[in-house]
C-alpha cells in the first residue's frame, strides 16, 4: 500500500475502532471487494480506494447522537482528505460516493466508483460473512433469532437485484444461494416439532 493509502487507512482504522458488525474488519472487507471489482470494470482505484477506506468513519458518530454516518462520513472524509492535499476533484467525488452508498439512501450513486462502492458495501452484507453479521447485529441491538431471519427477508435476499455492476451481480449470485441454503437450513430446524 502506498503511503497515503496507508495514512487514510490508518485514520480510518483510529476513528472507527474495532468490533461490531460494521467495526473496521467490515471496512477492510469492503475495500477488498471494491479493488476487485474496480480491477474488474476499469474504475480510478485513486477514488474508489480513499471511498471505500471512509465510508463508514462517521458510524460511531451515527451510534452515539443518531447522525445519518453516509453525510456526516462525507463531510469528515473530505475535511481529512483536503488535510492531506489530496486532488480537490477528487475529493468532491469521493465524498459522493460516500455520501451516495447506503442501502437506503434516496439519491443514486453517480460516478463507476460510486456505484462500486454501493455495489462493494451491499456484498459484505451477502454469503457466510453476512449471515454472520447479520446475527452479530441482532446481538447488538439485543434482539432475537427471528429478528435476524427477518432481516434476510427485509433486506438482504433484495440485495442483488440493486447491484450495479456486472462483476458484482456475479458475486451476489454465489452469496446470494449461501443465504437461501442457509436460510431453508435455519427455518427447518426452528420449526417447533408437533407432538
Amino acid at each position: 500500500m502506498d503511503p497515503v493509502m496507508q495514512k487514510i487507512h490508518d485514520h480510518a482504522r483510529t476513528v472507527m475502532g474495532n468490533g461490531g458488525s460494521h467495526g473496521f474488519d467490515h471496512v477492510e472487507r469492503v475495500t477488498s471487494l471494491c479493488e476487485r471489482i474496480g480491477r474488474a470494470e476499469g474504475a480510478d482505484m485513486a477514488i474508489l480506494v480513499p471511498a471505500a477506506l471512509l465510508h463508514d468513519i462517521a458510524r460511531p458518530l451515527e451510534k452515539e447522537c443518531g447522525l445519518p454516518h453516509e453525510q456526516e462520513g462525507a463531510r469528515m472524509a473530505e475535511e481529512y482528505l483536503n488535510s492531506l492535499g489530496y486532488d480537490a476533484g477528487a475529493v468532491r467525488i469521493i465524498a459522493a460516493a460516500i455520501r451516495t452508498h447506503r442501502f437506503t439512501t434516496a439519491a443514486e450513486p453517480e460516478s463507476l466508483e460510486a456505484r462500486i462502492l454501493s455495489d462493494a458495501d451491499k456484498l459484505d452484507a451477502l454469503g457466510a460473512v453476512g449471515i454472520a453479521r447479520t446475527f452479530m447485529r441482532a446481538g447488538e441491538h439485543r434482539t432475537t433469532m427471528q429478528d435476524g431471519i427477518n432481516h434476510f427477508h427485509e433486506k438482504l435476499l433484495k440485495l442483488p437485484d440493486r447491484m450495479y455492476t456486472k462483476t458484482a451481480r456475479q458475486i451476489a449470485a454465489k452469496r446470494h444461494a449461501i443465504l437461501l441454503r442457509f436460510l431453508l437450513l435455519m427455518e427447518d430446524e426452528i420449526r417447533v416439532p408437533v407432538p
